[in-house]
């Protein structure tokens, strides 16, 4: 436990045989449960996830690709039903530095947010390391992202070092939310609907030779899209519709 929280971590993981043994080995040991997706991977991450042997780990696995989003989302669900207190995300390719995760985490446990998220676009010496064109694209979606989903500070949304409150998780159809990788984005329009807090917590990038999945260019324009949409359907829920989120399984 962490200052008195279950804590979880969901790993959602694609072909990470390089770094999957690395994330689950280096979790640090406040952490209570730890859920790897893996999402239809077609190296070796199954045959190694099979000889992890750990009692924090519970294996998920998706028989093809779902996509990033759906891969977070399997893990979401399995934290609420085993009553996890809050849920972190760190991806399987080792972007996510463990050291820090006690950062991210203490808004939501110590009761300042319901939603804490990674920023590495706020500080200029934070950035060191990000691929130009990544920079600019974070840059961009930021800009759109602050206006589809209503929270104005929020900065580099599709950093997925991220962790949630199981209460305002609850609060959320996850069978809605977005299964590829605008699945940040799409998450902070819906968590404004429910009035979530949502911080920043800076922190420096961390690459290590890995390949980014995510092609910018055509994940741009669809995003940009996705972002268009969304941000017509919180306008009609907030100001039109004007519904009350209510926890999962009331009336």
């Amino acid at each position: 436990m962490y200052e008195g929280k279950k804590v979880a971590v969901v790993v959602p993981a694609h072909n990470e045989e390089h770094f999957i043994t690395e994330v689950i080995e280096t979790m640090p040991p406040f952490v209570d449960e730890i859920y790897v997706t893996n999402d239809g991977s077609t190296d070796n991450t199954g045959n190694i996830l099979s000889t992890i042997t750990s009692d924090r780990l519970v294996v998920m696995t998706h028989g093809q690709k779902m996509g990033a989003g759906a891969a977070m989302l399997s893990g979401y669900k399995r934290a609420c039903a085993n009553k996890m207190d809050v849920i972190a995300i760190m991806a399987g390719d080792g972007q996510m530095d463990p050291a820090i995760l006690d950062r991210i985490l203490d808004p939501v446990v110590e009761g300042k947010a319901d939603y804490s998220k990674g920023d590495r676009l706020s500080l200029p010496q934070h950035k060191d390391g990000m691929p130009a064109w990544r920079a600019f694209g974070n840059f961009l979606l930021t800009c759109l992202t602050r206006i589809a989903s209503g929270y104005w500070h929020i900065s580099d949304p599709q950093n997925g070092y991220t962790a949630i409150s199981r209460g305002i998780l609850e609060r959320i159809d996850l069978d809605k939310v977005e299964t590829g990788f605008a699945f940040e984005n799409d998450l902070l329009i819906k968590l404004h609907v429910c009035g979530a807090r949502v911080v920043n917590v800076p922190h420096s990038a961390r690459y290590r030779g890995e390949h980014s999945k995510i092609k910018y260019p055509r994940f741009i324009t669809t995003t940009s899209w996705l972002l268009l949409k969304n941000f017509l359907w919180r306008l009609w829920t907030e100001y039109v519709r004007r519904p009350s989120c209510k926890m999962q399984g009331e009336k």
